[in-house]
Order: C-alpha cells, then structure tokens, then sequence
C-alpha cells in the first residue's frame, strides 16, 4: 500500500505490496503463501480483523489485502504442498513469493540433456550467467493472474517487471489450489 501504484488493478497493486514487503525482510528467505481477501467484504464481516491490519480508515472499495499464512515447510517440494491447500470461499485469491535461479534465454541451448532435476539445479547453480530472481506469483479465483519479478543484482522497486504471463507454471499450480 506504501509505494504501490494507484492506478493499477486490485491485483497488481497486491503483488506489489507482497513484492514491497518481502523486500524489507532480504534475499534468502522461504517461500511465503498468501490469502488475498476482498478488503471491503474484510472491513464488514471481520472488524476487529481488519483493524489489527490497520484496514479500518482505509478509503478504498475495490482492494484485496494479503495475509500471510503459516511457514511452508521447509522439506516438502513446493508442487506437493500446494496440492495440499484448499481455500475457504472468503479468500478471493492467494499469493506465493519465491526465490529462484533463472538463466537467460540465450543459455538454454547449453543445458545438457538428461540431467535430473538436482543435477540440472546443481549446473544452472554454477552457471556464470545465472541470475538471481524473487518471483511473486498472484491467482484470483475467477482466474486472473498478476506476477512480480525482482533479479538480485537490479533490487530496487524500479526495476520490478509486472505482468499476468511471466510466471505461468507457478500461476496454474497456484489457480489449481482453487478447484474442487
């Protein structure tokens, strides 16, 4: 809410702030999942809630608020514990930060085949051009989708990339913790 930009939508301006916030707490942190609430529907059914938020002089209709939600666990691969969540209909969508090493385009050609997953990690991990990235990943339940990309060596609110594709595989994991 701080620094976000009021003209853009609900969603983005919620990626932004997760983005903003996991930014003050420095690189090399777990993973954090995200209950998105309407924050209108919030203020009415849970004020005391939503007053522990600072939420209740707020002077917007149309935002989501982000709740942070218990610790991933540390030894469960991610794609399994999202297989675990099932949302209650007051959360309107949900929100996952993470920290990955990404290669650039140019550098798939050089990625040897047959590599299992931890051997492809242990060469991308030792690759030159490998770049550091915290992604932040939003779904909405009706399926619309909003990410946020901040690389290590460009950390600052200036240089985040927005957009609803940049991310996909980790927004049809999160989309999927929606259906029955």
């Amino acid at each position: 809410m701080s620094n976000t930009p009021m003209a853009a939508s609900p969603l983005t301006r919620a990626v932004l702030e997760i983005d903003e916030y996991v930014s003050g707490l420095g690189w090399d942190q777990p993973a954090r999942l995200f209950a998105l609430v309407d924050t209108a529907r919030l203020r009415a059914q849970e004020p005391a809630l939503a007053a522990q938020l600072g939420l209740e002089d707020e002077q917007e209709s149309s935002g989501l608020t982000p709740i942070e939600q218990e610790e991933i666990p540390a030894g469960k691969p991610l794609d399994e514990f999202l297989g675990t969540i099932a949302w209650p209909d007051a959360v309107a969508g949900c929100a996952l930060t993470v920290e990955r090493l990404m290669l650039p385009p140019s550098a798939e050609a050089q990625v040897p085949e047959g590599l299992s997953d931890k051997k492809l990690a242990q060469w991308v991990a030792k690759h030159p051009d490998r770049q550091e990235v915290r992604m932040t990943v939003a779904v909405l339940r009706d399926g619309t989708r909003d990410s946020a990309l901040r690389l290590r060596e460009k950390d600052s609110p200036t240089e985040v990339l927005t957009g609803g594709a940049l991310v996909p595989g980790l927004a049809e994991a999160l989309s999927a913790t929606f259906e029955d």
